[in-house]
């Protein structure tokens, strides 16, 4: 390895099936507009999160990781150590490398998502529905307690405290004026795909948001739209958690 090579810190992207990835993109433009040099970002796209070490083991110069699907839970049994927040929230986003090869695992989710909702808060808004319970939507209920918002997940296999979408009728509507969709239905390709709750009862009192920044406009945001409510994609939280996570990096 020569000199110039030595000099280069990598970042990156640990996930499976992410050719999609927002972040290998965003990272590249940043570099380039900031004229920050010897940097460089990459995907490690992995089949199962076992080969998380070797890519730790083998990567010269790794000096943070991203994490999204799959691995935001998966993930944190290989750390060696988590922030508060992640400890707390139980899902990782962020890691950084020492250059002793030590991990640590941040959670900058619930900074993204907190962020971008703030504005668009009225004093309504003190229940939500989270669609999902994976890794994204542990960061979203910790921001949502931040926020002194009430949640109650929504799943297909609910446990304890937790609603099914065959439960979702006029009345928790009217008692939830926030409603996170949390899970991957309706990501580009699958654009004709949406989270199956009664759409009707969307009102202009009630928020949708939407974590999927791909559509730009998911098929969720169209349908809560046409019954006036207000609806946000993910492209803030994304870019507001990308650069809370470069923070961290270069502490």
């Amino acid at each position: 390895m020569d000199k110039a090579e030595k000099k280069i810190k990598l970042f990156g992207l640990l996930g499976r099936n992410i050719s999609y990835s927002f972040s290998r993109g965003y990272f590249a433009d940043k570099f380039k507009n900031e004229k920050i040099e010897h940097c460089q970002y990459v995907n490690f796209d992995i089949p199962t999160i076992d080969d998380f070490p070797s890519i730790i083991n083998n990567t010269p110069n790794l000096k943070g990781l991203n994490v999204t699907i799959p691995y935001k839970q998966e993930v944190i049994p290989f750390l060696d150590e988590l922030s508060g927040n992640a400890k707390k929230i139980g899902a990782v986003n962020t890691i950084t490398i020492s250059k002793k090869g030590k991990t640590k695992g941040y959670n900058t989710d619930f900074y993204g998502f907190k962020k971008s909702l703030k504005p668009l808060l009225k004093k309504r808004h003190q229940k939500a529905l989270i669609l999902g319970t994976g890794g994204a939507s542990k960061g979203v209920a910790y921001a949502l307690e931040q926020l002194n918002i009430a949640y109650t997940y929504v799943s297909r296999n609910p446990e304890q405290g937790a609603l099914a979408y065959s439960d979702l009728n006029e009345a928790v509507f009217k008692e939830y004026l926030l409603v996170i969709n949390c899970s991957p239905i309706g990501t580009s390709p699958n654009t004709d795909k949406c989270p199956d709750i009664p759409y009707e009862y969307f009102t202009d009192k009630h928020i949708a948001y939407d974590l999927i920044y791909n559509p730009a406009e998911t098929l969720f945001m169209q349908k809560a739209k046409e019954k006036g409510a207000v609806v946000k994609n993910g492209l803030d939280m994304l870019v507001f958690q990308a650069e809370k996570a470069w923070q961290i990096w270069n502490k």
